[in-house]
């Protein structure tokens, strides 16, 4: 892999200060004091035409002059300043731009205007630009202060990015202060270029980093942030704090920075499908990194606490029902050898109360026996210094029993002097530690919440199934011809055809617009019967006198349809009726009702609700939300959280419901909302559920156009399983295979597939002497962004016992867009049968239509069979500058590579 496009930025041979100054005090002799402070090796260069040297460096009157290459341009000048200065960056070759300065887009029409001046010039040139209106960047181990903070900064395994300066300030000081340090700090301002998802890329890959922490203030690229987050999050832990939970927050974030306005529950559902955790203060924010950082995990969420007082435990436990996380229930064997090492009035339960004459050896004889039991994911550790107690001692005793252990053990030793001792024992053995019992079960609850959202970023929903495309075209149309008629609602009849495509159930209705009709299509359909209004304006027919339910005579269903019709033309004269549906009344004694809806979210797009059904003023209030697409496991997950939960389990006469069927809903919604981009909001109120399935006897729809030039899925924040990419490959020798996108799920064939490979394959495609894959590489591998990457397999007996990779391609977007790195590896007994050359025509062809201009790679020198291939695919080749043993191939992309895949 080629450098990071902010290589430069993070890890710069030379450093220039535009607006360097002698005068203490101003930002521009803060910045180049604190790279001389902080001790940065390469070469600093101030800027300032008034002066010929300043702080015993050489001063010059521009970037240009400088003369030499100059990986970092800081800039604290004037913002009307800046676009000349840029222009000396882009003449210059500068590797990368912080923009200290304000006066942006956060000051007006102005600003904004020459904000994107400065953009327009870094991006046409290549220059990754941080800012404006920001703080600047750390690399402390690097002892790169490019930044005006007075605080000083350790070297530490945690990377900080963060929209505030002042919040990186602040905790800057609190980390110094507890003895905490940094990777890496990235203060972004208004993330004018720059973006949480390219500093995340970066950092994902950055040996010195363990855990990431973000401070979010606004997402403006909802799929390049989650890309880029989703990217660490498979690698490494990412906690997250973001203002803005309630409105008056989220009012003064816009203002600050500039970002979308959005449901918090969204921004919430995003971070978790993107495997990442959320905070919500400072504290737990410092918390969470050192307890994800520490490298414990956790392989579910049962916990157990250890306790010499019946209070702290109390007080735990209190704390782990608030955050849902469940206290284990021990096995019978545990409890009977608790039995024989405590009193004989112990509690016998989580909590573990070992009492308050708990010495060492019952600290380490207990620990051991709870972290054996299988019922048993983590446990918490807490000790009050009572009148025999030996609080280092106990820590000593838990840093035994806690050794080699792979279940996480969190220490709360409370009090001050009499503790001092143990608590820096467990720290230095790097169990993690807390001040009080309610910040211990956080501990343990952000190992929990990593371990559940790890699961929801390893989702990868199957594409559309292919009987559906008809259907779903037909969906289309129908849409496409009310847009046509310049209507933004569907009909009744309408929508419900819009949602059958996609198999939902989905009640028969007939359309009726006289009484008499509507008498005929009762008698037609079969008594009891529902006559409801028609109209694409209203979406809540009860609220206006619209529905009329059990209608059981015939005589009656002209009254009813009179009715209906008085009390819309009274309660909402302006509406469009298109007439009154009739449709059989649905007797289901056992049927819960619940809400399904698509709703598009400022800033994620769409989202999928989920929640009780019925008559409720604002019936998606109580819902909970998921971003499509979705997975079986997702839609689980997302019933599992929704307020109608406790309504679809058996209850004294009423049997569970069909969850296979509702989850079976759930997904056609989410490819409903991945298929229709036009999709604004749906409601399917109320869907019946009970025990024989899932029934929506309702439909409302809005569409808006969308942009000519949009792509299929442009709309969504996670790109899905790309559809319609699978397809056949015969070898040489007349082999068959199937070519499709890799799948999470083949985790296992990847790496018997590399692991086949032989030592000089693995050196040929990896370019270094590797031994076994990683977890971390196979992740990286398999559960990729197919919006930025795309890894096609060859597959051998696909969906068998004996399936085999054999070989596989893959592009990876560069930064900008504009085009993308390959590599490609074939097994050792496929060699010399057409496979790779094939397989990378196919790639080719693939980045090409995703709007690609230029494929690129590194080859190495040695490696005749690739440089071969590359030549026959039309890739030009030259030698790397930089290193003779690295060949540079590429090609450009506007053509064709082949025929179209078939």
């Amino acid at each position: 892999m080629r450098r990071h496009r902010l290589y430069r930025i993070f890890e710069p041979a030379s450093v220039a200060v535009v607006g360097a100054s002698p005068r203490q005090g101003s930002v521009g002799y803060q910045v180049l004091h604190n790279l001389q402070a902080a001790g940065f090796k390469g070469a600093i260069f101030p800027v300032n035409r008034r002066h010929s040297d300043i702080l015993g460096l050489t001063c010059f009157a521009s970037v240009t002059d400088i003369g030499q290459a100059v990986d970092l341009v800081v800039m604290a000048i004037p913002a009307e300043r800046i676009p000349g200065v840029m222009h000396q960056c882009v003449e210059a070759r500068v590797g990368g731009v912080v923009v200290i300065s304000a006066g942006f887009g956060e000051v007006g029409p102005l600003g904004r205007q020459l904000q994107d001046e400065i953009v327009e010039l870094a991006r046409a040139a290549n220059i990754p630009l941080v800012g404006p209106n920001c703080l600047g960047v750390m690399r402390p181990r690097l002892g790169l202060n490019a930044t005006f903070a007075h605080s000083e900064v350790r070297h530490g395994p945690v990377a900080l990015v963060s929209q505030s300066g002042a919040f990186c300030t602040a905790l800057l000081d609190a980390a110094w202060s507890g003895g905490r340090g940094f990777s890496a700090v990235a203060s972004l301002g208004a993330t004018a270029d720059v973006d949480f998802g390219q500093v995340l890329d970066y950092l994902s890959l950055d040996a010195h980093t363990r855990s990431i922490l973000l401070y979010i203030e606004g997402v403006n690229d909802a799929r390049a942030f989650l890309s880029g987050l989703r990217a660490a999050a498979r690698l490494k832990p990412v906690v997250v704090i973001k203002p803005g939970r309630f409105q008056a927050g989220r009012r003064a974030a816009v203002t600050h920075t500039g970002g979308h306005r959005g449901s918090d529950q969204v921004f919430n559902a995003a971070l978790e499908r993107a495997g990442a955790v959320r905070v919500n203060t400072v504290n737990e924010l410092l918390a969470a990194a050192n307890t994800l950082a520490s490298g414990v995990r956790v392989t579910g969420d049962r916990l157990a606490i250890l306790t010499n007082g019946g209070g702290p435990g109390v007080m735990a436990a209190d704390r782990a029902a608030e955050l849902e996380v469940p206290l284990a229930q021990l096995s019978d064997s545990s409890i009977e050898a608790l039995g024989e090492i405590l009193p004989p009035h112990w509690s016998l339960s989580d909590p573990v109360d070992l009492l308050g004459d708990a010495g060492p050896e019952r600290y380490q004889r207990a620990l051991e026996i709870v972290l054996a039991d299988r019922n048993v994911d983590g446990v918490v550790v807490l000790l009050t210094p009572q009148g025999m107690t030996e609080p280092e001692a106990c820590a000593e005793a838990v840093i035994a029993a806690a050794r080699g252990k792979r279940k996480p053990v969190l220490a709360c030793w409370m009090g001050q002097n009499q503790v001092r001792e143990g608590r820096w024992k467990l720290q230095r053995e790097g169990i993690p530690h807390f001040n009080s019992p309610e910040a211990a079960v956080n501990g343990f609850g952000y190992l929990a919440a990593y371990y559940r959202n790890q699961q929801k970023l390893l989702q990868a929903p199957p594409p559309l199934a292919a009987h559906r495309a008809p259907r779903v075209q037909q969906a289309r149309d129908i849409i496409r011809a009310a847009l046509g008629d310049e209507r933004r609602h569907l009909d009744n009849l309408e929508a419900r055809a819009v949602v059958a495509a996609f198999d939902i159930p989905v009640s028969a209705c007939t359309n009726v617009t006289d009484p008499e009709e509507a008498r005929r299509a009762a008698e037609t359909l079969g008594l009891p019967v529902v006559l409801k209004i028609n109209s694409p304006d209203i979406s809540h027919k009860s609220d206006v006198g619209g529905v009329r339910l059990n209608v059981r005579e015939a005589d009656s269903v002209p009254a009813a349809y009179r009715e209906i019709r008085a009390a819309v033309a009274d309660r909402a004269p302006d509406a469009r009726v298109h007439g009154v549906t009739v449709e059989s009344m649905e007797l289901r004694p056992h049927a819960r009702e619940v809400v399904v809806a698509i709703e598009r979210d400022p800033v994620f797009g769409p989202v999928i609700r989920f929640g009780p059904g019925g008559l409720a003023e604002d019936i998606l209030t109580d819902t909970a939300v998921a971003i499509p697409p979705l997975s079986v496991f997702l839609c689980e997950e997302l019933i599992q959280r929704s307020p109608a939960q406790r309504q679809l389990v058996a209850h004294r006469y009423l049997p569970a419901v069909d969850r296979e069927a509702l989850v079976e809903l759930l997904m056609r919604a989410s490819e409903l909302a991945c298929e229709l981009p036009e999709i604004q909001r749906l409601i399917l109120n109320p869907v019946l559920v009970d025990e024989n399935g899932v029934l929506a006897v309702d439909a409302w729809l809005a569409v808006s156009p969308v942009r000519s030039e949009a792509g299929p899925f442009d709309h969504l924040a996670i790109h899905p399983y790309p559809p319609g990419m699978t397809s056949a490959l015969t070898s040489r020798d007349g082999r068959q295979f199937l070519v499709r996108p890799i799948r999470p799920e083949d985790a296992a064939m990847e790496r018997r597939f590399v692991d086949g490979l032989s030592s000089e394959s693995r050196y040929f495609r990896f370019m270094y002497g590797m031994g076994d894959i990683t977890p971390a590489m196979l992740a990286r591998f398999t559960q990729i962004d197919y919006d930025r990457e795309m890894a096609l397999v060859v597959v051998e007996n696909d969906d068998s016992e004996a399936a085999a990779i054999k070989a596989v391609a893959r592009y990876v977007a560069n930064p900008g867009g504009e085009s993308c790195e390959f590599a490609l590896a074939v097994a050792d007994d496929m060699q010399r049968q057409g496979i790779g050359s094939e397989l990378m025509r196919r790639l080719m062809e693939m980045a090409r239509q995703r709007g690609f201009r230029e494929m690129e790679g590194d080859v190495l020198a040695q490696n005749s069979k690739m440089l071969k291939l590359c030549r026959g695919l039309g890739f030009t080749l030259r030698r790397d500058p930089d290193d003779a043993e690295i060949m540079q191939v590429s090609r450009p992309l506007q053509s064709p590579a082949a025929a179209p895949v078939v």
